[in-house]
């Protein structure tokens, strides 16, 4: 172990001391309300969590996943969090200078959306009182309203810089866009052009892929004849009213089917016009009828089609998603267009199926629900094709790595096979475009050090970037950039991103890119950590309209922050969804509850730092087991740790804490201290040298209950700024580990002797022990005192004698048990195993159930027989256990 005596030099007292003896200060019960809020504070006055770009430390950086100004903590965010406030805690305590970031994105549209509902109250629109003052109303709303989940993190424990929090509409933020977007565009990778975008109709802009949600959603399958006898063709489509703007129908080349119809037109139907025919690739002839109606600005697939062709593409649909065509569905919407169409063609007898309910995915708008629309939009674009390139070779090359490899796979799916990134939005809150056009056709882009072109005719692109543009910059432009700061030399490139595979391909690739672009080819960090999402207890999706949506404040405020934590962590295997529910948070409770008593208890018996550990050679073998098993769980953490393993690493040390030291080392030396002397001044020491490293262990997954005792048990500053434990290979005993372990055996077969005789846990029952000259001669005390065993007196009676690793137990169980009344029942179950092994022998000795049975069915039917099979003995043992009535 690290010398307990040695901290990092913070403010405070760090003389040793021994806390007072009797409870140390301790209250009876643990209330995490009157522990956690104070005890935070205290840390962030104290500085604990603010970074210095200036100390000679070796840095240590995360950067938070951005949460959205508007949006407040959920139990996404509250796992992610634990699980990088995990990592940066160690960090802290294995002398990094961590910088773990925070801040907050200003998420364009359900921000714009919150002040457009507000003013929608007073019966207004955004329009009615102009631009520059909707966004100073923007900004209102920001300071009153925004920013509660900052408030959230602190309940939850985050050990973040708030010195350093940063938002995507800062000044310094705003100019790192202004910037980046300048380079690109000078470098050509920036353009504007027509191509077809996600349209919401309500919130009137374009949406990033990430801002569609698929549904799968009742509608209908029509299939469509165009063009009469020999000429005519079937085409089938779930969008009938898109049809008003084809301009060709699309075949594959080698279809024979339609070869004659290649280069010819056919009328499109309820129109004047007639449309191509053109054979593309693209066409899938085994789907369907092999052909396909082409709409180039109301599909992506046949835009393409279109570019290929040089079709025409004809928008028949307004911003709002109301027909533009002339004729009978002018200014019709476009779900009662759809209606309104299929029933003309049905007039003119050209619907040849339909298909209701067809199921399909539609993609519906994050933020009002509103159906997309894909739409032929001019807007601005970032070129990928080398940006992603990067992107792709960075892991690659072993520059970045993915946690767990699996998903790297996921990783190169989308960056090898990226389009072209639409960045513009139609919205009044965001960074605007820095473009700028003139009366005679100019076009300029402006950098932040530039002056914008001015005088009559020149105007601003009205419109603003994708949120995800910004928040792509978060690892750089936060540190400083693109100025050379301290901030950036020091902790530039990150050391981890951790954040949940949902969102590999929209945040975690555009952060690779504009890096590697803006930051000469060095990744913004070294490791991809992916977590899994969320779930109920069953491990289904949690959602408000099925009533298993859980706000983590109100567990929070239940059982404490460190039982959710912990809940969580216990859960995180990489990549993999987390299910919880709230039993399980309810026993992180308890395992805080038992960590809180266990200590008290300790001190109440004498736990102490004081002087040095004793060496192997002073200590009795449970001392040194305790010590070994100690060291060995210190050398598994800092794998697991290392690993993102946190399931494993909750689990090893839950088992740790909760079983070996509580439970087997506790009840071990009970013995030793009360018969006192020298070698319980020894145990003293190392109870007291297990809690403490025990307590550092379990911090950064349960950072309050721990600092609480951890000061208490060592009157020192804090576990905080602790250092992290080493092991200490010296102290390894397999020896010690050896014996116990038989130690544990011999009590663990006289435990569940006694369960199985029905005594009462506590029951005290006389007992005869020869163990036989071995080494566990040396815990007949500590034995007798775990299994409830009192020495034979006068009158023992051996009526029941077990033999378990070398060593006889004879007990007397007169007077303990009613011996008729145990006979009968355990006659009765004897009888019952009897009748089922005879069962299973008869099924498996039938030829005929044999040749029909499914092997899962005849497995059951061995596993059946197996435990029948030991259920006779062990009974059949206990009857002859049991005393003469």
């Amino acid at each position: 172990m690290t010398d307990t005596n040695q901290r990092p030099e913070h403010s405070g007292d760090h003389s040793a001391q021994t806390p007072p003896s009797g409870e140390a200060g301790l209250p009876t019960q643990y209330a995490p309300a009157e522990v956690e809020g104070p005890l935070y504070q205290r840390w962030v006055e104290a500085g604990y969590f603010t970074a210095d770009a200036k100390s000679d430390k070796p840095p240590y950086t995360i950067v938070i996943p951005p949460p959205n100004v508007t949006g407040a903590l959920h139990l996404g965010h509250a796992f992610q969090h634990t699980l990088m406030d995990a990592l940066t805690r160690r960090k802290r305590m294995q002398g990094y200078e961590v910088l773990w970031l925070p801040g907050m994105d200003h998420a364009g549209i359900a921000t714009q959306n919150k002040v457009e509902q507000q003013l929608a109250e007073s019966g207004l629109s955004r329009h009615d009182i102009g631009r520059e003052a909707f966004v100073e109303k923007v900004w209102e709303w920001k300071e009153q309203y925004g920013g509660r989940i900052l408030g959230q993190m602190r309940r939850l424990g985050d050990g973040v810089d708030w010195s350093r929090e940063r938002f995507t509409m800062d000044e310094g933020l705003s100019q790192a866009v202004q910037t980046i977007f300048k380079r690109l565009y000078d470098d050509g990778l920036i353009y504007r052009a027509e191509r077809i975008i996600n349209w919401c109709p309500r919130c009137l802009t374009a949406l990033s892929d990430i801002e569609v949600e698929h549904e799968e959603s009742p509608g209908e399958l029509v299939s469509i004849r165009y063009g009469e006898g020999d000429n005519s063709i079937v085409v089938a489509t779930t969008r009938a009213e898109t049809m008003l703007g084809d301009t060709a129908i699309a075949v594959h080349p080698d279809d024979e089917r339609y070869a004659h119809l290649v280069g010819r037109t056919v009328a499109l139907p309820l129109t004047d016009r007639r449309i191509p025919v053109v054979a593309d690739a693209h066409v899938d002839p085994e789907f369907g009828t092999g052909a396909v109606k082409v709409t180039p600005a109301h599909d992506p697939n046949d835009f393409a089609i279109g570019q290929r062709h040089n079709l025409p593409s004809l928008s028949v649909m307004d911003e709002h998603g109301a027909i533009t065509v002339h004729g009978p569905f002018l200014g019709l919407d476009r779900l009662e267009a759809r209606s309104a169409v299929v029933g003309a063609l049905r007039e003119q007898g050209r619907i040849v199926a339909e298909k209701r309910p067809y199921m399909h995915a539609v993609g519906h708008c994050s933020r009002c629900h509103t159906i997309v629309e894909p739409r032929l939009s001019l807007q601005w674009w970032v070129k990928v094709e080398s940006l992603a390139q990067a992107a792709g070779d960075a892991v690659r090359d072993g520059r970045v790595q993915i946690h767990p490899k699996e998903l790297e796979k996921r990783y190169f799916d989308w960056v090898d096979n990226m389009h072209d990134w639409c960045i513009s939005r139609q919205l009044w809150w965001g960074h605007r475009i820095p473009v700028w056009y003139g009366p005679n056709g100019e076009q300029v882009c402006v950098g932040p050090d530039e002056a914008a072109p001015t005088g009559e005719g020149w105007h601003q692109d009205p419109d603003v970037l994708d949120t995800w543009f910004s928040s792509g910059l978060w690892p750089f432009s936060t540190l400083g950039w693109p100025g050379q700061t301290p901030e950036l030399e020091k902790f530039y490139p990150t050391d981890v991103l951790l954040t949940g595979h949902d969102i590999i391909f929209f945040w975690v690739a555009r952060m690779m890119m504009f890096g590697l672009y803006a930051m000469d080819g060095q990744a913004p960090f070294h490791t991809i950590a992916l977590t899994g999402l969320v779930r109920d207890q069953f491990g289904k999706k949690m959602s408000k309209s099925s009533g298993t949506a859980v706000d983590p404040l109100d567990w929070m405020n239940e059982f404490g922050a460190d039982a959710v934590r912990f809940t969580l962590a216990s859960g995180a295997n990489p990549g993999a969804d987390v299910p919880i529910g709230e039993d399980w948070v309810k026993a992180s409770r308890n395992f805080c509850n038992k960590v809180w008593n266990a200590t008290r208890f300790a001190l109440m018996n004498g736990a102490t730092l004081d002087g040095p550990l004793p060496a192997a050679d002073q200590l009795a073998a449970t001392d040194r087991w305790i010590l070994s098993r100690l060291n060995a769980v210190v050398t598994e953490a800092d794998g697991l740790y290392d690993d993102y393993q946190f399931a494993k690493l909750s689990d090893a040390l839950y088992h740790f804490a909760w079983d070996e030291v509580f439970d087997w080392y506790v009840e071990l030396s009970k013995a030793t201290l009360i018969a006192g002397g020298p070698q319980a001044d020894a145990t003293r020491r190392v109870l007291g040298e297990v809690l403490e490293v025990t307590l550092r262990l379990l911090h950064p997954v349960i950072p309050f209950v721990t600092d609480a005792l951890w000061t208490t048990l060592t009157g020192r500053e804090s576990v905080v700024v602790a250092d992290w434990p080493t092991a200490d290979a010296a102290r390894r005993d397999p020896a010690a580990e050896a014996e116990i372990a038989t130690l544990q055996q011999v009590v663990t077969e006289i435990r569940r002797f006694r369960a199985d005789q029905g005594l009462n846990p506590g029951q005290k029952v006389p007992a005869r022990l020869d163990l036989g000259g071995t080494a566990l001669t040396a815990h007949e005390a500590a034995l007798r005192s775990v299994a409830k065993l009192q020495p034979a007196g006068d009158g023992f009676h051996a009526t029941a004698t077990l033999t378990v690793a070398g060593a006889t137990v004879a007990l007397d169980l007169s007077g303990t048990i009613d011996v008729p009344a145990e006979r009968k029942r355990l006659t009765k179950d004897l009888a019952a195993a009897e009748k089922e092994l005879t069962q299973s022998d008869a099924k498996l000795a039938n030829e005929a159930f044999l040749a029909k049975a499914a092997p899962a069915a005849v497995e059951k039917i061995h596993a059946r027989r197996a435990k029948a099979e030991a259920d006779i003995a062990r009974l059949a043992g206990q009857l002859a256990a049991l005393p003469e009535s």
